[in-house]
């Protein structure tokens, strides 16, 4: 008798609270905190590199269910979506959460840190939420599940959207936003608007922080070989060497952005990130290989950088004797600016100042960091925002962290009732919910 009344109590604590603690979106929040945190945990102890989220999506998939959402899921691979339908009419709104985690042995020493293990580029790799997407899955489910408490007088529909391969889909796979557009995310839903959130090492815990306009730069990957002539490494100059050609073109391009672009007018990064060549100390190859990204806020100094990268990698490259093939990206595969909506980020502003206290709410910095978040509302025809949740705590310098993608990087769980409070906020004011 008395385990049975112990069993009904602890049972009573973990529900969600009805009624007048969930009179605020505060008591909504603090209702459901326990289980979006428990959610959180579990998702960073087992997370899934990008196309490969199936547990994940299972777990979304259930929750979704419980919460009275109509489900679909293998969309993109392992994305999921749920429909809810208010009990009024009103606007349709979508908000967007990316499931997948990094190639990245996590070093953070937390009791639910992640021993798991993946293979990404044909090596085994650890895995790790080393970007904050289990914050993201966590606090949208705990969203969805105090939207679905008021559905009988929620105005309007709401889509939640929990996308996979965010981070970028394997080598000679599609995936991530472009493709759930692809597969018909929107075909029977046409949202108003769309919302998205990432959590960041650059703000303080208890934080948000969004601008109108471009938050977060376009992307690009560029890929050239360098065509040499192979040769023993004792007599080079029987040969052509592509990696000291290579390695020019590394050199002279940096030339590009901090001589030929007008930085006065807006960023723009080229980085070189892979430089692939040679299989033995003592032979010149054939051939090297080189990768990068180019970041950029304005189309025609994205379009100028990637002219004014070929031409340079042309003309080293056949200073040197050898030659290059170039791929250079199309509008496919490349990630957009990431553009806040001036009127729509607003009314946003006005919520999570509403929600959070003015001073907590802060003007973003712009990020040269990319996201496949903006190819949801082109694929919608709809406007977007998309805000920072900070998450380093307060006694800590943000400078001096470990950022998104470390793996050493660490979100304090404060940001997950920020995050869920923010969300809630937003939306309930963007469908015209009063309490």
């Amino acid at each position: 008798m008395h385990r049975r009344l112990l069993a009904a109590c602890v049972c009573l604590c973990c529900a969600p609270v009805a009624g007048a603690a969930e009179s605020s979106v505060e008591g909504m929040v603090d209702a459901r905190l326990a289980h979006i945190t428990a959610l959180r945990r579990d998702i960073h102890e087992h997370p899934e590199l990008s196309n490969r989220e199936t547990r994940t999506a299972r777990l979304v998939a259930a929750e979704l269910k419980k919460l009275g959402y109509e489900v679909h899921a293998g969309i993109a691979h392992t994305g999921v979506i749920g429909v809810l339908k208010g009990g009024k009419p009103g606007p349709k709104l979508a908000i967007r959460a990316d499931i997948d985690a990094l190639p990245v042995t996590e070093e953070v020493d937390l009791p639910f840190a992640s021993k798991a293990r993946g293979e990404y580029l044909g090596k085994e790799v650890g895995v790790m939420h080393a970007c904050g997407h289990d914050v993201h899955t966590a606090t949208t489910l705990g969203v969805a599940s105090a939207l679905a408490a008021v559905r009988k007088d929620l105005p309007g529909e709401v889509m939640m959207i929990f996308q996979p391969a965010e981070e970028g889909a394997p080598p000679g796979e599609e995936g991530g936003a472009e493709l759930m557009v692809k597969q018909g995310v929107f075909k029977d839903f046409q949202p108003d608007a769309v919302f998205g959130m990432h959590v960041t090492s650059s703000y303080h815990v208890g934080t948000v922080a969004l601008r109108a306009g471009g938050i977060m730069a376009s992307s690009d990957t560029f890929r050239m070989t360098v065509h040499g002539l192979q040769t023993h490494g004792a007599t080079p100059w029987r040969g052509i060497d592509p990696i000291v050609a290579g390695a020019d073109i590394v050199m002279a391009a940096q030339s590009i952005v901090s001589r030929r672009m007008d930085i006065n007018k807006d960023p723009v990064v080229l980085t070189f990130g892979i430089f692939d060549g040679g299989q033995r100390f003592n032979i010149v190859p054939d051939s090297a290989s080189l990768q990068g990204t180019i970041r950029a806020f304005d189309t025609g100094m994205r379009d100028q950088a990637l002219a004014e990268l070929r031409q340079v990698a042309e003309h080293v490259a056949k200073a040197h004797g050898a030659s290059i093939d170039m791929q250079v990206p199309t509008a496919s595969g490349s990630n957009p600016v990431n553009f806040n909506d001036p009127a729509l980020t607003g009314r946003v502003r006005s919520s999570l100042q509403n929600v959070l206290g003015k001073d907590s709410v802060l003007e973003a910095a712009r990020w040269t960091a990319s996201e496949d978040f903006p190819l949801l509302g082109l694929g919608a025809k709809a406007p977007s925002v998309y805000f920072f949740v900070g998450g380093t705590p307060k006694d800590q310098d943000t400078d001096k962290v470990a950022f998104n993608h470390s793996p050493r990087f660490f979100v304090d769980e404060g940001a997950l009732k920020t995050a869920t409070a923010a969300m809630l906020q937003a939306s309930l004011d963007y469908l015209g919910y009063a309490p």
